[in-house]
């Protein structure tokens, strides 16, 4: 198959062009031959002949074909030779001790002694101004062909680009949708699962204690799924960005209240807070309240909102837990998520155990992060 827009002499096959190369040189040699002795015509044929070889064997070709520019007045056979033999090295000086030699051997009168006069010098110049149109030409595609592959590369490693950037678009999108998936949906399924085990203690009903163990169980699985999506999706991690609108810091004591548990909310809600920072923040909160339901029942737990000079955070402790947890499906990816999301906006994250037994999740960001 050919390529498009190439023009139609590159389309010939190579070896048609090299046998119509020789039948020219055959033709100029038989039109244009000095020396009809025996050695003459064979040094003659000998330059057409290994013109089908110059692809492979540009030097050598080249040199065969010397003895016949010298005993023959032949055009055809050096100067493809001497093209063919440009096109490849990149070594000039043999390019310009090559043309020299073309040159003489087509300059110097045969036979030798026939030297009178200033023709030779002449003949000289003319023949090395005839040599170096090949040189040039043949420098000339050599030079074009390695400016198209280079284009060529430029293109390919252009196209890996694009595929790259494709791909980390991909890796954030998943990114961010694991990280909504667990901070949203497993806060919700969460609270079904915890108040299920509790009404499957509290009530003293057969059939309400059966359907509370039947909607436990079933949330305990949703979680253990959520988890296994969450993780596929977390195969490819970038830095995310936030692509959706998310609740603010106005929406912190509603989450608070609707938490499930004995938590208090205290300092004051700032109003100078970037959107990124205040999205961050709520959902540390919401993650720390999740984790204090599913691993500390009964405990009570405290929201602190803070400023120090152009950052905000937020600390949320709670104390020990008086009653043991339910077993729940846990992967920390709520925590990592947090973690990166602090990271993103050039903030630092901080959770781990208290004295009395409890736990604590500090984050602190710049107020105006983007």
């Amino acid at each position: 198959m050919t390529t498009p827009g190439r023009r139609w002499w590159a389309r010939i096959p190579a070896p048609v062009v090299d046998m119509g190369l020789v039948g020219l040189a055959v033709v100029d040699l038989w039109l244009f031959q000095w020396d009809r002795t025996p050695i003459g015509i064979a040094l003659g044929g000998l330059a057409c002949a290994v013109l089908a070889l110059r692809r492979w064997f540009p030097l050598a070709v080249f040199l065969l074909s010397l003895p016949a520019s010298f005993l023959q007045d032949v055009v055809v056979a050096p100067l493809v030779a001497l093209y063919t033999l440009a096109e490849h090295p990149r070594d000039r000086r043999l390019l310009a001790l090559c043309a020299t030699l073309s040159a003489v051997a087509t300059a110097l009168p045969w036979p030798l002694d026939d030297t009178a006069g200033p023709w030779p010098l002449i003949s000289f110049v003319y023949a090395l101004g005839t040599a170096a149109a090949p040189v040039l030409l043949g420098q000339l595609v050599q030079a074009r062909r390695d400016l198209a592959r280079r284009l060529t590369e430029i293109e390919e490693a252009r196209e890996h680009g694009r595929v790259l950037h494709a791909q980390a678009v991909l890796a954030q999108e998943r990114a961010q949708l694991a990280r909504e998936m667990h901070d949203v949906v497993s806060h919700q399924v969460s609270l079904i699962a915890v108040q299920a085990g509790a009404l499957q203690v509290a009530t003293g009903n057969a059939d309400t204690r059966e359907a509370a163990r039947t909607i436990r169980s079933l949330s305990v699985r949703t979680l253990d799924e959520l988890r296994t999506m969450v993780t596929l999706l977390r195969t490819s991690t970038g830095t995310a960005t936030e692509l959706t609108p998310q609740p603010t810091l106005d929406d912190l004591l509603t989450l608070v209240q609707s938490s499930g548990i004995d938590a208090e909310l205290t300092g004051e809600l700032p109003t100078d807070v970037g959107s990124p920072a205040q999205r961050a923040l709520y959902r540390t909160v919401q993650e720390a309240l999740t984790n204090v339901r599913k691993h500390a029942p009964g405990a009570t737990a405290t929201v602190e909102v803070w400023c120090q000079g152009d950052d905000i955070g937020v600390t949320v402790t709670n104390c020990a837990p008086t009653r043991p947890s339910l077993t729940l499906p846990g992967a920390q990816h709520g925590l990592v998520g947090l973690r990166e999301r602090a990271d993103l906006l050039h903030g630092t994250f901080a959770s781990g155990p208290t004295a009395d037994g409890g736990w604590q999740v500090r984050v602190r960001l710049p107020a105006h992060s983007n």
